[in-house]
Order: structure tokens, then C-alpha cells, then sequence
């Protein structure tokens, strides 16, 4: 009887101490998910774009809420800091913001809704909703930072990717996974050529990212230059120019992220951002807010060391896994190929296609210049015959368009040079097979057999 009593004795000893345990880890995990608790700032001066509080302290990219007197919080993040004072830029308009206002830091990151369910959609630089077909259904959400791969485990840009436009698939072809500059002024057809890339492209999914347009072309894009075929597949954030400068940068960064998101899932996607150099004017913006001291043209040099940020992430994945070919329009200024972002994605792009003012006024769309255009990976991807046929086109075009004003004053004569004869006896031919129109696919195949039929056999 002893014995049995002393074996009750320790058995609730041990359920005693199970549950002691159990409680003391239960309290511990309380614990472990209280925050650390952040002191409040006051807003001591606004500046243009910036705001600057004191004794507010947050990290590079923090976020804050600024309570005015209308009761509605201004969002807000962090752009940077000098001794004690924090230098905010805001999300919206700060009206209804005093001194002295309350700053409440926010301890949640940024994050937006990736997966499945934005397919059709179109989201805002925080990944909210703007086509009105109600919340975006998302099981998985992501941070907007990324995660490099390492260069020497990306795969390398080896198979020839089809956009559906002549002039490209032949003559500057497309590889998967690579990252091309569409350069132009305004007015030169930009949107009508990402349109059609956007309707005949072969990916999985394509994104567009529509940083710094005016509304209405946000709206003639989705509506009218997408047809129901390529919206189904296509994810489309829009950030219109009277966005603040911080939503230009997140709108971009955002597009980015839902790409690397399906990338990670192994498909292929197409990424369009439209355009970089808003986004670049955006950082702009905030650099000379916070009072960075400009290098080129008002730009300062955290503009420039952003691009390569941003452009990087895009590419193809580990070799096995999903690729973003991306294409990135950049606003020639002035028609300045010279521009300083011109110049700063020329570098760091692997390629361009530059569209031509002048090739526009004649009414041949797409306004491809050839002899000014480049595709880097080409040679990896095509044939020696398709490579020779290519080169010889280039070789014809710039020929002629060196010769144009010999020819428009009469000058010209027939036998004087073998070379520039052939250039004006092909010209009206390979003018005609730069032309296509909007609505018209051409496949990479076909682009390829009607350049070698049509310079196939030529020296």
C-alpha cells in the first residue's frame, strides 16, 4: 500500500511539473512576440516633399503613420536621417499635417500579394486592387526586397524567345531571361509596340508595370491596347504620374517582386516596365529632397547605383528553374540618346531597341532604327546563315540612310558605287519587311525564313 502511495505522489509530481513547463513555455512565447517598444516622433518641419521629425528612430525604408487633425494617419517611410533628425517622405498628400503632429512607427514590412490570384488583375504601388473586381485573393504574400542569385548559378540566355514582331524577332532577336532597353522620345509608338509584345509574346505570364504614365494611358493600355486573351495572363501595377515620388520607386519594385514570385515557380515571364526613367525621376526626387548633392543633369548618385538594383533582379532564375525576360522603356529626353539614364541602361542592359522620331514621321511603324539598335545575345541564339542575313540587312540600311540626302537632292548616280545601288534597289524592301502592324503576329520562325529569303543569298 506504501509503495502504491509513493507511486501516486510521483506520478502528480510529474503532471505538476509537464504543466508547470507547459505554462512557462506558453508565457515565453508571449514574450517573444511583444516588440520592443519604439518611441514616438513629432513632426518638426515640412520642406516640399520631406518631412522631418525628432525623436523618431527607425531604419533606412521604416514606416510611420503621421497623425494630422483631419483624424485621417498619413503613411509614411523612411528616406534617410542626419544626426537626430529622420527625413520622411509621404505616401499621399500631406494635407492636414501640423507641427508638432504625432509619429507612430508602423513594425509591420511591407508587403504585397503574390500567386495565381492577380492574374487579370490590376494593383497599385501597395498592392491593392484598382480595377474594382473586389480584394486580390492571394495565399501568399512577399516582401519587396528580393533575394539575389548568385551570377554563376543563373542559367545562361540560350533559347530564343518569340515577341511576335518582325524587326525584332529577325533582326535583334530576343533570347529568355534577357534584359532589353526600349529607347524613345515621346510620341514615337512605345506603348503600341509593348502592346503587341504584350499580345504575341510566348510566356506564362507577363507583367506590367505602368510607373509614372499619365492616367489616361494607364487606362487606353488596360482597356484598349490588351485584348481579353492577353489580360487573362498578364498582371498590370500602375502608379499614374500624380503618384508621389516614393509609390513611382514602389511601383516598380513591386512589378518586380510579382515576377521574381512566378519566376520562382518555374514559369516564364515577361516583365514591361514603362517606363525606367520615371522611375529613375522618382529617385530624383527624393535624393534632392534630402538634400543629395546632384551629378548629371539634377540626378544624383544614388540614382544611378539604383538602376542596376533593379534591373539585376530581373534575368533567368538557377538553371532549371523559371526566367524574366524584361524589357525597360527609357525616355529619350529631347530625343537625346545621350541622356543620362539613357546612357546609365545602355550600360547595364543587354541591349536596345531604339525607336526613331524621324523613321515615325514617314508612317512605318514600328519605328525600329536598326542600324542603332543591338541585341548582345544574339549570336548565341540564331544560326550562322540567320547571323549573316542579319548583319547584311544592317550593313544595306545604314548604307542607305548615310546616302538619304545624297539621294533626296538628286546626287545619286546609278554605277558609281555597286554598294549603294544595291542599298536603293533593296531599300523599299526591307523598309516593307520592318513594317507590321498592331494587330498583326509574326512569329520568330517567319521573321527568320523572310529575312533569309529575302538576304539569303546575298554576299
Amino acid at each position: 500500500m506504501s509503495a502504491r502511495i509513493d507511486k501516486l505522489h510521483q506520478e502528480g509530481r510529474e503532471r505538476l511539473e509537464h504543466g508547470l513547463l507547459d505554462r512557462l513555455q506558453q508565457s515565453r512565447g508571449r514574450l517573444d512576440r511583444v516588440h520592443a517598444p519604439q518611441s514616438e516622433g513629432r513632426l518638426s518641419r515640412l520642406t516640399g516633399l520631406t518631412l522631418e521629425a525628432e525623436g523618431l528612430r527607425l531604419p533606412i525604408g521604416g514606416r510611420a503613420l503621421i497623425h494630422g487633425e483631419n483624424g485621417d494617419p498619413v503613411a509614411a517611410e523612411v528616406v534617410g536621417f542626419q544626426n537626430e533628425r529622420t527625413f520622411l517622405m509621404p505616401e499621399e498628400a500631406a494635407a492636414g499635417l501640423i507641427p508638432g503632429a504625432r509619429i507612430e512607427p508602423v513594425d509591420t514590412q511591407r508587403e504585397i500579394p503574390v500567386g495565381d490570384g492577380l492574374l487579370g488583375r490590376v494593383i497599385d504601388a501597395n498592392g491593392r486592387p484598382l480595377d474594382g473586381q473586389g480584394p486580390i485573393r492571394a495565399h501568399e504574400h512577399s516582401t519587396l526586397n528580393g533575394r539575389p542569385i548568385n551570377p554563376l548559378e543563373r542559367a545562361p540566355v540560350r533559347e530564343p524567345l518569340d515577341v511576335g514582331v518582325r524587326s525584332i524577332n529577325g533582326l535583334l532577336s530576343v533570347g529568355r531571361g534577357q534584359r532589353l532597353g526600349l529607347f524613345a522620345g515621346s510620341g514615337v509608338g512605345k506603348s503600341v509596340l509593348l502592346g503587341m509584345m504584350t499580345r504575341h509574346t510566348e510566356a506564362d505570364v507577363i507583367v506590367v508595370g505602368l510607373i509614372g504614365e499619365r492616367g489616361r494611358e494607364v487606362n487606353e493600355f488596360i482597356h484598349e491596347i490588351l485584348d481579353a486573351e492577353a489580360r487573362r495572363r498578364t498582371v498590370v501595377v500602375a502608379v499614374p504620374a500624380d503618384q508621389s515620388p516614393l509609390l513611382r520607386q514602389h511601383g516598380a519594385w513591386v512589378a518586380t517582386t510579382v515576377a521574381e514570385s512566378f519566376r520562382d515557380r518555374g514559369l516564364n515571364v515577361l516583365l514591361l516596365m514603362d517606363s525606367l526613367t520615371r522611375f529613375a525621376q522618382g529617385a530624383r526626387e527624393i535624393a534632392m529632397a534630402i538634400g543629395e548633392p546632384p551629378a548629371s543633369k539634377g540626378y544624383a548618385a544614388s540614382v544611378f547605383a539604383r538602376l542596376p538594383q533593379l534591373v539585376e533582379r530581373a534575368g533567368n532564375g538557377n538553371v532549371g528553374g523559371g526566367s524574366i525576360t524584361a524589357f525597360y522603356t527609357v525616355l529619350a529626353e529631347g530625343d537625346d540618346q545621350n541622356d543620362p539614364i539613357v546612357d546609365a541602361a545602355r550600360a547595364i542592359l543587354d541591349g536596345h531597341v531604339v525607336l526613331s522620331r524621324e523613321v515615325a514621321e514617314t508612317g512605318r511603324y514600328p519605328a525600329v532604327d536598326v542600324g542603332a539598335s543591338i541585341s548582345r545575345v544574339m549570336s548565341a541564339l540564331i544560326a550562322p546563315e540567320h547571323e549573316k542575313a542579319a548583319r547584311r540587312f544592317r550593313d544595306l540600311a545604314s548604307t542607305y540612310a548615310r546616302n538619304r540626302d545624297l539621294i533626296a537632292v538628286g546626287a545619286y548616280r546609278k554605277g558609281a558605287d555597286p554598294h549603294l545601288d544595291d542599298a536603293v534597289a533593296m531599300h523599299e524592301r526591307l523598309e516593307a519587311y520592318l513594317a507590321q502592324g498592331r494587330e498583326e503576329a509574326i512569329g520568330f520562325g517567319q521573321a527568320r525564313d523572310e529575312l533569309l529569303a529575302l538576304l539569303g543569298g546575298a554576299a
